[in-house]
Parts: structure tokens; sequence; C-alpha cells
């Protein structure tokens, strides 16, 4: 027996407009196994087989549950902004497509208190023979206003979305940030009680964020429902009161959004700050050099436990030297997760002996963006000769952090330096032609 979905009235004052009970969802993967393959080469000459009268090889299928979503349960207030985070396959969307009703929950209960508008992909309830004016009465439409309802926000809805030069254009031919600013508008400005809105918005430009995140600031203020799925987790924080982590079709925290994106960040943290050897005979190396430690500490900013870009770190790397007398240095590569290098820095080199050696390097916060890194280290003999390299020794992410912007699309570059930079005015109440 499958799930329920119910639809009841929606009344004014404060309550569950979303209940969301023991919810689950499985899907059924056929997996198909054998020695008969499935290129043409394959299928040419199992054909060629069977005519000849050879015995054509049986696959057998195998079906394999998934659970995309696991006992489920929360509640959602009017009036409310409430984040979704997690990873992909995480259950984000299937659970934003059972409040969305385009699919059932295989087991559980949802109740829904109020009309529901959703933007979970680009070109969402849009037909892509129909102009862009079609396409607003026919939303209007599915979402239960009259045509009269629906020509008091046209102005509004055209205004905001910008298309007022493609109105009259078959959808198809719009780009996909067209395709988001008309879906965005619709979906605001026709007066549903509950807004579910998915990724798309990074599709569009700041000004068209910056609006959007407003927009759903004011329908929250005036009572309607808003939930927000993101990884863009400042975005998150500048809309949402209150967050849903999801883990592998589970739910794994609900709360306050700080408290939750905070929580979120430190389980999710790929991080390898510190690897360390005890004695030479165990470290990585050669005969004539061998690592004993290599340690990135961060000076944690605000008692979180996550780096992000305010965050300063420290470098450490030490290494046995066993040769009596060389000219050695350290050459520190910093690389992006595909690949790039970021910077190469190096030590002078100096003359050493036999011994225990260390490095120190710091790196300033505000100085990377956000991203996934990692650190490899050389040791460099005569500055010429590298004598043991290890790569990818630390690997970190840092996580975004934002105070008074008001752009939450990705913040380009690797690196997001706070150089001097300032303006002046040089003349004041100057005619312009």
């Amino acid at each position: 027996m499958g799930g329920l979905i119910t639809i009841c009235p929606f009344t004014t004052f404060v309550m569950s407009v979303i209940t969301v009970e023991n919810i689950s969802k499985q899907y059924i993967i056929d997996h198909q196994k054998g020695k008969g393959g499935t290129t043409l080469r394959d299928v040419i000459a199992e054909n060629v087989r069977s005519i000849f009268g050879g015995k054509k090889e049986q696959d057998r299928v195998t079906h394999e549950e998934f659970w995309a979503l696991r006992d489920v349960s929360f509640s959602i207030e009017q009036g409310d902004r409430v984040g979704i985070v997690g990873h992909n396959g995480a259950g984000k969307s299937t659970m934003l497509k059972i409040l969305s009703k385009i699919i059932e929950p295989t087991t559980g209960t949802v109740r829904i208190r109020g009309r529901v508008a959703s933007l979970l992909e680009v070109g969402t309830g849009f037909h892509p023979e129909l102009t862009g004016r079609e396409n607003i009465f026919l939303n209007g439409s599915l979402l239960g206003m009259t045509r009269s309802e629906i020509r008091k926000q046209f102005d509004e809805i055209v205004a905001f979305a910008g298309v007022e030069k493609f109105l009259d254009t078959p959808v198809k031919r719009y780009s996909s940030g067209m395709y988001v600013r008309l879906g965005f508008a619709i979906s605001a400005h026709l007066d549903p009680e509950i807004m579910i809105v998915d990724e798309v918005l990074a599709v569009g430009d700041a000004e068209f964020q910056k609006k959007s995140l407003g927009k759903m600031r004011d329908n929250s203020a005036s009572g309607r429902t808003v939930i927000f799925v993101s990884h863009n987790l400042t975005a998150v924080q500048a809309l949402c009161n209150k967050t849903l982590y999801f883990e592998k079709g589970q739910l794994i925290e609900q709360g306050e959004t700080n408290q939750v994106i905070a929580s979120y960040l430190s389980k999710v943290s790929k991080t390898r700050l510190s690897r360390e050897w005890d004695t030479p005979e165990e470290a990585p190396g050669n005969d004539l050099v061998r690592v004993r430690r290599f340690e990135l500490t961060p000076e944690y900013q605000d008692d979180l436990t996550h780096i992000d870009v305010r965050t300063p770190m420290k470098l450490r790397f030490e290494f046995w030297n066993m040769m009596e007398r060389a000219n050695l240095n350290l050459s520190l590569h910093l690389n992006s997760l595909t690949g790039e290098c970021i910077f190469n820095i190096g030590t002078k080199s100096q003359s050493y002996g036999k011994g225990l050696i260390a490095g120190e390097c710091t790196i300033p916060g505000y100085f990377l963006n956000d991203g996934s890194y990692t650190i490899s280290i050389m040791i460099v003999k005569d500055t010429v000769t590298p004598l043991y390299v290890m790569e990818e020794g630390i690997t970190f992410d840092v996580e975004d952090y934002r105070e008074g912007i008001a752009w939450y699309g990705k913040w380009p570059g690797f690196v997001r330096p706070q150089f001097p930079f300032t303006t002046e005015v040089l003349e004041e109440d100057v005619p312009v032609k």
C-alpha cells in the first residue's frame, strides 16, 4: 500500500502547514547479469550464433531495492523559511517531489495545508510550444487561479522576470536564465501558500538572485511558507530560519539554520589534516630522507569546527635527514582538487647534517576561496634535485563565509584576498553631459 498525501484548506493562524510522518520512498533497480554483452559487437555476435544453431547466452536480471528516503518525519509551520541541505543523493529532491505531489511515497503520510507552487528544475510546468504569456496563464490555472486573478499579477510577473521583449515567443527558445526568471516570477507572484524552490536559482545572475531571495523573504513575512534547497550554504543562511539536514535518505538533524549547517559541515568534512610516523623505519621516504610529520592546524573562527575563508592555517612539516651533509630546502605546492597549482613556495636552501628538520608556513585567513584543496611537499637538494615528494599529503575543504554581501553565487577564482582597495570622491557636483 502506498503512502498518503492529503491537501487541507489553508488557515491564517500559525500552525503546521506541512506534516510529514514516517515517509519512505523505494525504487526497484534492475541489474542485467550474464556473459552476453550489451555492445553492438556483442549483439551481432549473439544473433549470428543463434542463426547457425548456436545457443544464445541468457542474461539474468536481478532486482535491487533502493530506498531514496527512510522513515522521515518533520513538520513545517506557516511562515517558516526552511532550507534543506545534504550531499547529492541524500534524498532532498525526492522529498521535494513528494511535497509537490509529483510522486507518491511508498509508505508514510504527508499532510499539506494550502496551495503549493514548485520550481524544481529549469522549465518546470512550462509547455515549450506555448509563449511566455500563455505559460503564465497556464501555470496560474494549474494553481487554481481565475484569469482575472492572474491578470492582476501579470504586469508584476513580467517586470520581475525581465522578459518583456520575449513575452510572445515560445519558451522553447528561451535561455536557461530566462526560463528560471519567468518560472520563479510565476511561482512567487501567483499567491501560493507554500513555495518550493530547488537549486535552480543558481542559474540566475547576481541581481536576479538578490531579487528572488528578497521576494521569498517578503512572501514569508506575509504568512507564506518557503522551502528552499541549495548547495549554496550562504544563501540558505541568508534566507532560512530553519534547516533540515538529509544524508543517505534519512533526516539527520533539524532546527535553527546556523546550528544545523555548522553540524552538517563538521560531519561531511573530507579533511585529512595530520599524518605522523613514529620511526624512520616505518616512515615514507628513501635512504636519504624520511617523513616524520605533516600537519595543518587551523585557527578556527567563532568556536567552529570547520575551515572557512576567514580561517588562518599553520602548516608544519618534519623529516629525518639521513645524509652526513647536504644543502636542502622544502618546496610546497597547494593545488585545487582538480589538479591546478594555486601556488608554490619554498624555503631557503641551507646546509644540514643528520637529524630531524622542521619547516613551518602560515596561510593567512581571507586568502583561499571556498573549495577543496590538497598540499604536496617536496624535499630538494641543491635547489634542483628532488629527493622525495609527498603527493597530496594534506587534503582539506574551505567553506564559504560572507557578511554584508548580497551576491550568493559562486565566488570566482581560487584565491579571495582582501587587498586594500578604496574609492574616493575627486570632485562633487560635476555636471554630466
